[in-house]
C-alpha cells in the first residue's frame, strides 16, 4: 500500500477508551496517531492507515484515556489549614476557628501576605501530584486575596504555573468568593468595586479565561452575583458559579438564564434547576472532596440531572479548607461511592464533561481527530478500575500535546 500521509508519531498496543458521547466507547487494540500537536487518526490498529511514521510507540497492554481535566480548583494560595481540621475533630467548633481569626479570613491573610513566588513555591508541590495522577489541564481561580492586587497576583502565578509546566491552564477570576473583612456590611459597595473595576481590568490584562462567584446566604446574593454576570459578559468572560453548597437559592438556575459554563457543588439544586441547566448547556461539576471532608449527608440530586440530561463533571476543588485533595482519580471513586455515579459517568466527568466545564469540548476531553493530542496510558483492564483501586499512582505514561511527558 502505498504511503499516504506523515504522522509524527504512532501510539499502539493499549485499548482506547475515546469517551465519545460521554460513553466508554472501547477500540481494541487501538492506535493513535499525532501530527504535531493533534491527533490525526485514531482506531484499531490493523486499521491504522499507510504513512510515513517517525516514531512508533507500543505500550504493552493496558487502556488509553483522555488526558484528566480538573476543572475547579483553588491551587494557589498561601498557608494551609490543616491545624484546624485537627481543631474542629478535637471538639472546637468552626464559630470558635473563625472569631479566632481562622476559617477564609486565615487563608485571605496568609494569600495577602506572600509573594508570587512563595504562592508559586507552594503551588507547585500540589500541581505535582495532580499531575502524577494523569491531570493534563486544570482550572485555577483566584478568590483569596480579595483585594485587585492580591486576586491579580494569585491569577499571575496561575499563568507562570502553565509556561512552566507541561499542563494546560485555565483561569477564572473568584473575586465574588467572599466579603472581604474590610468591607464588612458593605457588600453591594464590594460587588460595584469587583463590576466597575476589577473585572475591566483584569479582562483587559488577558488574566482571566472566565469569571466565578458563590452565590450563597454566607456570601453573595442572587441579585448581586446577577451584577458581576452582567459585568463579566460585557468584559466578553464567560461565568461559571458556586451555587446551591448550603442551601437552595437558585443560583444554579440563575446561571444556566446567563449561559454559564459551570454551576459547581450542587448538593440543594431542585427539579428546576436541573432542567434548566440541561436546557442551556451549563455542567453540573460535582465536589466530592468538599462534600466528603464536610460530613455532608446534602447530596448533589445525581438523578435528576441524569432524568434530565444535564451533563456531570468530576473535579478535585482543592483548597485549603474543605478539599486538601491531590488526587483527581481519587474524586473519581468517591463521585462513584458517595454520589452513586457510575464510573462511566465519573470518567466522562473528568474527561468530556469537565472540558465543556471549561469552554474546551472542540478541543479536548475525547480521543478524535482534530483534538489535541493528550491522552494516559493506564496499566488496567477495564477503565472502570480507574474509579476501584484507592490512593497510589496508577498513571503509566502521560501524553501532553503528543509527547510523553517527563
Amino acid at each position: 500500500m502505498p504511503v499516504t500521509e506523515h504522522f509524527d508519531a504512532v501510539w499502539s498496543g493499549a485499548d482506547v477508551a475515546t469517551l465519545r458521547n460521554g460513553r466508554y466507547d472501547i477500540i481494541r487494540d487501538g492506535a493513535i496517531a499525532v501530527r504535531g500537536e493533534r491527533i490525526a487518526w485514531v482506531g484499531p490498529r490493523d486499521e491504522l492507515p499507510a504513512a510515513d511514521m517517525a516514531a512508533r510507540h507500543d505500550f504493552g497492554g493496558g487502556i488509553v484515556t483522555p488526558g484528566f481535566i480538573d476543572c475547579h480548583t483553588h491551587l494557589v494560595f498561601g498557608g494551609n489549614r490543616s491545624h484546624e481540621f485537627e481543631q474542629r475533630l478535637n471538639g472546637v467548633s468552626y464559630a470558635d476557628i473563625a472569631a479566632a481569626g481562622g476559617g477564609i479570613l486565615s487563608t485571605v491573610n496568609a494569600t495577602r501576605g506572600a509573594s508570587e513566588d512563595e504562592l508559586m513555591a507552594a503551588a507547585v508541590p500540589r500541581l505535582a501530584m495532580l499531575m502524577a495522577d494523569g491531570v493534563t489541564c486544570i482550572e485555577i481561580k483566584s478568590g483569596y486575596g480579595l483585594t485587585l492586587e492580591s486576586e491579580i497576583k494569585m491569577l499571575r502565578v496561575a499563568r507562570r504555573i502553565a509556561q512552566a509546566y507541561p499542563v494546560q491552564v485555565r483561569t477564572t477570576l473568584l473575586a465574588a468568593h467572599a466579603l472581604p473583612p474590610e468591607y464588612r456590611g458593605r457588600a453591594d459597595e464590594y460587588i460595584t468595586l469587583i463590576c466597575e473595576h476589577w473585572i475591566p481590568e483584569v479582562a483587559a490584562l488577558g488574566l482571566a479565561d472566565a469569571v466565578d462567584g458563590f452565590c450563597e446566604h454566607l456570601a453573595f446574593s442572587p441579585a448581586q452575583i446577577a451584577r458581576v454576570f452582567t459585568a463579566a459578559r460585557q468584559a466578553g468572560l464567560p461565568v461559571k458559579l458556586h451555587a446551591e453548597q448550603l442551601s437552595s437559592l437558585g443560583g444554579s438556575s440563575l446561571a444556566a438564564r446567563y449561559g454559564a459554563l459551570s454551576a459547581d457543588h450542587l448538593e440543594y439544586a431542585t427539579d428546576d434547576d436541573a432542567r434548566a441547566m440541561a436546557q442551556s448547556g451549563t455542567v453540573a461539576v460535582l465536589l466530592p472532596g468538599a462534600c466528603y471532608m464536610l460530613r455532608e449527608t446534602q447530596l448533589p440530586p445525581v438523578a435528576l440531572f441524569r432524568r434530565h440530561g444535564t451533563p456531570m463533571a468530576l473535579a478535585s476543588d482543592i483548597n485549603p479548607g474543605t478539599s486538601p485533595a491531590c488526587s483527581l482519580r481519587l474524586m473519581l471513586n468517591m463521585g462513584c461511592t458517595l454520589f452513586r455515579m457510575t464510573p462511566e459517568e465519573a470518567l466522562a466527568g473528568v474527561t468530556i464533561n469537565a472540558a465543556r466545564a471549561l469552554g474546551l469540548a472542540e478541543s479536548q476531553g475525547t480521543l478524535e481527530a482534530g483534538k489535541l493530542a493528550d491522552f494516559v496510558h493506564w496499566p488496567v483492564a477495564h477503565p472502570a478500575e480507574l474509579a476501584y483501586w484507592l490512593g497510589g499512582q496508577l498513571a503509566g505514561s502521560v501524553i501532553y500535546r503528543g509527547v510523553r511527558r517527563a
